[in-house]
């Protein structure tokens, strides 16, 4: 992953710990109305990726013993990872795109709510995301996968006189063998970016007529998969509309689709809204909708937090129930892949913004998306609505969490690495004992397991007891699944 040269080195810093009768009296745990229901607390956990699908996309006991373990601290809301929308092969992602998914997805929801006593809301992530391609071997590429054209013949002809006459064969074996520069040469931008990164499609490729479709059918799709999630017993959907996916490709101003769907603001907001609008008419009253996108692209030519704020406005016009912002984790930037792998939207200066590590630079990682969360809840306030705020980024004091609610930059916190180090830390600091919380270093450790599509867990406690009764180990053996219990002093609880 990439760190910005600066390599500062920053430590965590929890501050002090709230009474257990100073928690109570807080705004995070304060109830809040989130659409159609009111969530217990302002505590959120959002959507994670743990790898623990089958690689037909079906619930697990390891999925459910992950969010078990999350609904164990009580947080107000949990939302389930981006769960794909089509019924296509994806490994071991969750699917809601058949009525097959349905069995585990409700058993899932049933083992959340009996470990949070009922106190904990759940939602699910729906996503769409286009075709990648894995990097290819240049040899493999050019033996299979360019298709020469008259334009490559040409190309090589201006500076080898007589190549535009060559067999296939012997213009694919030259190339294979020609310098980098003479191979940029040669091949299309797109060609160029196949060979080095491993083909991607975008939703600018309106000569795919899969992709110049999407928006006839992506709001059949995503209304079809919040209704199966109703069925399952979910509370709510999460719209998957950030970082370098489907949907936040559209709102990208590197969008630039001539077909309504692209260019400027009001064309590129169009498909987003008219999958709420289907989304909210498919699904019944109680069920809330709301999207995750982002404050900032954080790349060259994208949005930044003047389009974030007018996303927002217009999303609360639209009658969504509440916006969680995230930012960055964009292919743009992303690292070269190694052979044989699939480019990783987290691995370049756009990833690092999206979950910043210890090593930083002078703005440092805990809150760096709070000022750009909170324009855009200004802006949404300021149009006369109420819709809840999700603020999330680096997120792991007690007093941090408070001032920012209690200033106005947000209306709900919510905690990813936090909650996947200490899963309790919510329930430990409304009981008083945030002196028991195990702190996050940020040393992304689980997400470099996350980039191999490897099981995600904390090296904090995935080497802890593994000889305990009834622990759950990793597909390798090595590691736990999930966090030792915690219990709360039986003196806390009853007092």
């Amino acid at each position: 992953m990439w760190k910005p040269p600066q390599r500062i080195k920053f430590e965590p810093a929890p501050g002090r710990v709230p009474t257990r009768d100073e928690a109570a009296r807080s705004m995070l745990f304060s109830p809040v109305r989130i659409g159609p229901w009111q969530a217990a607390q302002r505590t959120w956990v959002p959507a994670m990726v743990p790898w623990r699908a089958t690689d037909d996309g079906f619930v697990t006991p390891e999925v459910i013993g992950w969010y078990r373990r999350f609904a164990q601290g009580r947080p107000g809301v949990i939302v389930i990872e981006a769960t794909g929308i089509r019924d296509v092969p994806s490994g071991p992602l969750l699917r809601i795109g058949d009525d097959r998914f349905l069995p585990g997805l409700a058993e899932l929801v049933r083992a959340v709510h009996e470990a949070s006593g009922g106190a904990t809301r759940l939602m699910i992530q729906l996503i769409d995301f286009l075709g990648i391609k894995r990097r290819p071997d240049p040899a493999k590429y050019y033996e299979r996968f360019l298709r020469i054209t008259d334009r490559h013949r040409g190309l090589l002809d201006a500076t080898t006189p007589g190549a535009r006459d060559w067999p296939e064969e012997r213009i694919r074996a030259h190339l294979a063998a020609a310098p980098a520069d003479e191979q940029q040469r040669v091949l299309d931008p797109r060609e160029w970016e196949a060979l080095q990164m491993g083909a991607r499609e975008r939703v600018t490729d309106l000569h795919l007529p899969h992709v110049r479709e999407l928006p006839e059918v992506l709001p059949g799709l995503f209304a079809r998969a919040a209704v199966r999630a109703r069925q399952a017993g979910f509370d709510g959907v999460e719209l998957h509309y950030a970082h370098a996916y489907t949907m936040a490709s559209f709102l990208s101003a590197t969008n630039d689709r001539d077909d309504g769907y692209g260019g400027v603001r009001e064309a590129r907001v169009r498909l987003p809204l008219e999958v709420y609008r289907a989304v909210r008419d498919a699904v019944d009253p109680g069920c809330a909708v709301g999207c995750r996108y982002l404050a900032d692209e954080c790349v060259e030519g994208g949005n930044h937090v003047a389009d974030a704020t007018w996303f927002g406005v217009e999303f609360a016009r639209a009658g969504m129930d509440f916006l969680s912002l995230s930012r960055g984790g964009k292919f743009d930037d992303a690292k070269q892949p190694g052979v044989g792998q699939a480019a990783y939207p987290y691995t370049g200066p756009s990833g690092y913004e999206c979950m910043p590590q210890y090593l930083s630079d002078e703005r440092g990682p805990f809150g760096r998306n709070t000022e750009a969360v909170a324009q855009v809840r200004a802006a949404v306030r300021a149009a006369g609505l109420d819709t809840p705020i999700v603020s999330c980024g680096g997120i792991h004091s007690f007093e941090v969490a408070e001032r920012m609610l209690a200033t106005g930059q947000s209306d709900i916190i919510a905690a990813a690495r936090q909650t996947l180090s200490d899963p309790d830390w919510f329930l430990k600091l409304s009981l008083g004992l945030g002196d028991q919380v195990r702190t996050c270093r940020y040393s992304n450790y689980c997400e470099g397991l996350d980039q191999k599509h490897k099981q995600v867990t904390c090296e904090q406690w995935d080497r802890v007891a593994l000889d305990a009764p009834g622990v759950e180990l990793s597909s390798d053996g090595r590691r736990r699944l999930v966090a030792p219990p915690w219990t709360p002093p039986t003196e806390v609880v009853s007092g």
